[in-house]
């Protein structure tokens, strides 16, 4: 029996659109690049320390939750975004179409307010950074710090306003020696590893140890600021698959980003007893600072510099992404302003917002990240799951254990960060 035209058409379309789901561009290479350099930021040199103070077990469980949460989570909140019904919507509007508009303004001033500090941290991580390279690796006079820090904010910024393709070549241009560069400090770490010392489970110390390991998981491999306009590029290049496509980019993101920095920490882990890294945390310092302080080991006072500067740089380019987003929203929502002037406004905001940070060079910043984690951890974690059993678009997806997983990791991680705020 022959099959009718539009049979033979639907079948010929159904097997095109499988074919670009599974086929992988340089395109989808290019996100997964812009997607692991959000997540590996400065934070990713204390890791080591603030995981592997808790023992090796710790370690092990938390490494064991960091690829399903990671990916998991990433991947509902990039379908919140594609379940709206206008094309272009990001997360602000997507919530305030689904929540209404007091709850969606409510969660964009939030969102905003997560991400924004952030960006203040590494204006004055890497205008710290640079001076510091300068000074004691090139040997020159400390810099003029108004001038320093309004030159590197500004390139950055200006990066994105390049466009789309600018900023994915300057992501490629900076996280392939990133992870080149992880990867061979983990190798050259490796003739340094001592056994560890294994104990036994302690109950309720062991416990309390991997839930306040928690929010340091969430956010060491958190590219959430740049899932907004990544899940809408996906949306214009693949339409209907969109959603698909966008669950395959993420999961190479996260074995990516998973394999290098736990190869990472555990190697730095391995290289230091406990009571070193007791040390490193009262010292306040890297784990790259730390190591090239008691092996005055040039490979690593040389790399450390440098993976920090790549580090914070690739970080900010995503979390920008992020914090543009939302404030043209805010921007244009009460003030009527049309949407490019909005952007506009909010950019040169942000530009002095972020200078100003770095020439202040204010003690505070640290405070305020751990502010913005229960915040940005709520977003991530807990508002996609309840979308999935709020929006009807959504509703495919309230079958399985996943929920349930996302939910209660994520309920763990912002109780750990209100716990330890608190105490």
């Amino acid at each position: 029996m022959s099959l009718s035209v539009e049979a033979t058409k639907e079948l010929s379309g159904s097997c095109s659109t499988t074919a670009s789901i599974t086929r992988w561009r340089r395109h989808d290479t290019h996100w997964v690049i812009s997607l692991f350099g959000t997540a590996v930021g400065a934070g990713i040199l204390f890791l080591p320390i603030n995981l592997g103070l808790g023992g090796i077990w710790p370690l092990v469980i938390v490494a064991v939750l960091a690829g399903p949460m990671t990916f998991l989570a990433h991947r509902g909140l990039a379908r919140f975004v594609l379940s709206s019904s206008h094309p272009h919507a990001d997360v602000t509007e997507v919530a305030e179409e689904h929540f209404g508009k007091m709850a969606g303004r409510l969660i964009s001033a939030l969102y905003f307010l997560s991400i924004f500090p952030i960006l203040l941290i590494y204006g004055v991580g890497l205008t710290n950074t640079v001076e510091s390279f300068m000074v004691n690796q090139l040997g020159m006079a400390t810099p003029d710090r108004v001038m320093l820090s309004g030159v590197l904010v500004f390139a950055m910024i200006a990066v994105m306003l390049a466009g789309e393709k600018a900023m994915l070549r300057a992501f490629a241009f900076m996280v392939y020696p990133l992870a080149a560069i992880l990867a061979a400090l983990s190798c050259y770490l490796i003739p340094q590893w001592q056994w560890p010392e294994v104990t036994a489970f302690e109950g309720v110390s062991f416990l309390n140890t991997v839930w306040l390991a928690l929010p340091v998981t969430v956010f060491a491999f958190s590219h959430a600021a740049a899932i907004s306009g990544f899940a809408n590029v996906q949306r214009r290049e693949y339409g209907e698959q969109a959603e698909a496509k966008s669950g395959l980019i993420l999961r190479n993101t996260t074995v990516m980003l998973v394999g290098f920095v736990l190869f990472f920490v555990f190697s730095c882990v391995l290289s230091l007893s406990p009571a070193q890294l007791a040390e490193a945390k009262a010292q306040n310092v890297s784990v790259l600072s730390y190591l090239a302080n008691i092996t005055d080991n040039p490979v690593i006072v040389t790399l450390g510099p440098l993976i920090a500067f790549i580090a914070i740089s690739s970080s900010f380019l995503g979390h920008f992404l992020g914090a543009r987003e939302s404030l043209k929203s805010l921007l244009a929502k009460p003030t009527g302003l049309p949407l490019a002037k909005a952007d506009k406004l909010g950019i040169a905001l942000m530009f002095f917002a972020i200078w100003g940070a770095a020439v202040i060079n204010p003690g505070i910043l640290g405070l305020m990240e751990t502010l913005s984690g229960p915040v940005i951890a709520m977003i991530l974690f807990i508002m996609p799951v309840i979308a999935i059993y709020k929006v009807e678009a959504l509703a495919r997806f309230r079958h399985g254990w996943t929920n349930g997983f996302i939910l209660l990791t994520g309920s763990l991680a912002v109780s750990a960060l209100i716990f330890s705020l608190l105490k």
